[in-house]
């Protein structure tokens, strides 16, 4: 018998979890990439604001907004980082550049996170090479809980 919970029968959580194999699949692809080998670069934070805001801060030190792209499909908030290389720079200033001594990294970085289907990301801000992402859980109307009324039997 095996510890991974995402290799049990599904159909033990119908019993209870009337529609839930969406979520179960979803959970099933983050257990998949937070398996993989997550770097640790950069490093970040994820913060509860509040019942339904959250935030993401992420250290992007040397990166501009030019150097950063977020998008968000099918569940998944992507962000990547790019920077040109120092050839490449060198080559545009014509200007050859020597490092006596290089400890910052200039390296190219890509970050998942899932979010759940109500979650939408509200605002990004780049301040003091902090990357700061607003999120919010957006529920629905008919998503929210409400009381239902029992009706008298009629005769």
């Amino acid at each position: 018998m095996t510890n991974d919970i995402f290799s049990l029968n599904t159909s033990n959580f119908d019993r209870y979890f009337v529609g839930a194999d969406q979520m179960v699949k979803n959970f099933a692809r983050a257990h998949e990439m937070a398996s993989k080998a997550i770097p640790g670069y950069p490093p970040y934070n994820i913060l509860k604001v509040d019942e339904n805001k959250y935030c993401i801060e992420m250290a992007v030190a040397g990166f501009g907004k030019q150097n950063l792209d977020i998008e968000v499909a099918d569940s998944i908030l992507t962000i990547t980082g790019n920077f040109k290389s120092s050839e490449e720079s060198d080559k545009e200033n014509k200007n050859p550049i020597t490092y006596l001594y290089k400890g910052i990294a200039d390296r190219a970085f890509s970050r998942k996170f899932t979010l759940a289907d109500t979650v939408e990301v509200k605002n990004a801000e780049l301040i003091n090479g902090m990357l700061r992402l607003i999120l919010e859980n957006i529920i629905p109307e008919e998503k929210k809980p409400k009381k239902v009324e029992i009706s008298e039997e009629k005769e």
